[in-house]
């Protein structure tokens, strides 16, 4: 079959689109910008990939009128705390018109467990979704999934924050709310089977786990699964704002998810039938055991996708483009160089920076910086990366963003999502005569952002100098 796959960048699509491909259908990857679609060459030549912003009014003739299947996979409510639900609307409604001149046989939309009155407008959003998808001019399948656990997934990284970082944790009274979490493979499961299969077409089906449990019985068992204790003592005074920036301060999450996970943490999710799982002669995985699959992923180093590479866990709305060109004039430089003796082992190197690999000197001041840019607002360090040596173009790399990754061309583009007054870039490149050129350019926004610079120089002048040395010694290592 011929697949629309829309949100293809995003935590499910990426878990998704390898399972299509291994069936052998012809997959169609609808994203914002292509060159953030974090795929291997081999993947990349193996899929069409179109470039659409469902946000943006609608551009006839885009898409393949042989379209047989799409899946919806686009959601909004990391990029605001106010108006995702119109977003997600008008997402939904465009979606809608670009499926009108093809031949678009089924639609699969993955929503969210909506049995309780008093939704969320997080949940109240997804079935809105529902309804605008319904009025489309092809068959509809819904998937109501619970909390997704799997590596890499936002839930499943809060929870492994939360239950690393604090033995003992003060939480407030929405973590004694039950949900019913899932295993992604499960997920992927149910999307997969639902493909084509007319006896789920114009249904909506609700997905989960078999454990029903408290979000505080969540934490305790990933403990237990981690072989340590956790104490957790509940309070009644935290608001849904102080919750939201104990989750922020915590965990590698933004602000904006932050505030609207904690206003959906306050409505069980529970599944009320399990009639997609006796239809497919399926049994979903335990809690326990989807943290044991998603562990056995983490120390193989076989994170295929994580929630933190989104746009939206940094500074970032839409593109990157604007930020592509390091700008020359008006902006202040720290430029070192160094003679290398292995190139390829150099770019390893470059290629490992960040995440648990570190920064190749003062990884103290780094963690520092990274804990002042929490505090006011920032990203932080907390974010890491996704691969230990993989790095793509739109990649989340600590409170870096990766503007290029080139490794044919040498060249590797950072800006920074830290809150600072002004912009920042830092560039890695290894010209033709095996020379490493290591630059931080800093434009800063009027004297303010020049005092900044001039402030901090002191530390760049053994920061910068060690990293270079490091970067180019441990090639030969």
């Amino acid at each position: 079959m011929k697949i629309l796959l829309t949100g293809a960048n995003g935590y499910i699509g990426m878990r998704l689109l390898p399972q299509l491909l291994a069936a052998k259908h012809e997959v169609v990857c609808a994203v914002r910008n292509k060159e953030r679609l974090s795929i291997d060459q081999e993947t990349r030549d193996a899929v069409e990939i179109i470039e659409i912003d469902f946000l943006e009014p609608v551009v006839p003739d885009v898409l393949p009128k042989d379209l047989d299947v799409a899946y919806f996979l686009i959601h909004s409510m990391s990029n605001s705390t106010t108006d995702f639900d119109e977003m997600e609307a008008i997402t939904a409604a465009n979606f809608n018109k670009y499926l009108e001149g093809t031949a678009v046989n089924q639609v699969i939309y993955l929503s969210g467990i909506v049995n309780e009155k008093n939704l969320s407008k997080h949940l109240w959003s997804r079935k809105n979704v529902e309804e605008i998808l319904s009025e489309g001019n092809f068959n509809l399948t819904v998937l109501r999934a619970g909390i997704i656990v799997g590596s890499g997934s936002s839930s499943f990284e809060i929870i492994r924050d939360l239950c690393e970082k604090l033995p003992l944790m003060i939480t407030p009274k929405w973590v004694l709310t039950k949900t019913q979490p899932i295993a992604i493979r499960d997920v992927i499961y149910f999307l997969t089977r639902v493909l084509g299969h007319s006896e789920t077409f114009n249904e909506s089906f609700d997905i989960a786990g078999p454990d029903v449990l408290t979000y505080k019985q969540m934490l305790q068992q990933y403990a237990q699964a981690r072989g340590f204790r956790n104490w957790i003592m509940t309070v009644p005074v935290m608001t849904p704002k102080l919750s939201s920036y104990w989750l922020y301060f915590v965990t590698s999450t933004s602000y904006k998810l932050a505030l609207n996970l904690v206003d959906s943490m306050k409505v069980e999710v529970i599944a009320k039938d399990n009639r997609l799982e006796e239809l497919l002669q399926v049994k979903t995985h335990t809690y326990r055991e989807a943290i044991d699959m998603a562990f056995k992923k983490i120390e193989q180093n076989l994170v295929v996708s994580s929630w933190k590479d989104s746009m939206v866990s940094g500074r970032f709305k839409k593109t990157l483009e604007r930020h592509i060109q390091v700008p020359k004039f008006g902006v202040l430089k720290d430029e070192k160089t160094i003679k290398i003796k292995d190139r390829e082992a150099t770019l390893n190197n470059i290629w490992k920076i960040g995440g648990t690999n570190g920064w190749y000197y003062g990884d103290w001041l780094w963690k520092i910086r990274g804990v002042l840019d929490k505090l006011n607002g920032g990203v932080g360090l907390r974010r890491g990366r996704t691969h230990p040596d993989k790095i793509f173009t739109g990649d989340s790399l600590d409170f870096w963003r990766v503007l290029l990754a080139d490794r044919d061309k040498s060249r590797l583009l950072l800006f920074a999502e830290m809150r600072m007054p002004g912009e920042a870039w830092l560039e890695f490149k290894i010209d033709k005569n095996n020379v490493l050129h290591q630059t931080a350019t800093f434009r800063p926004k009027g004297l303010k952002g020049r005092l900044y610079w001039y402030s901090v120089l002191p530390f760049h002048y053994f920061i910068f100098g060690g990293m270079i040395k490091n970067i180019a010694k441990k090639n030969s290592e």
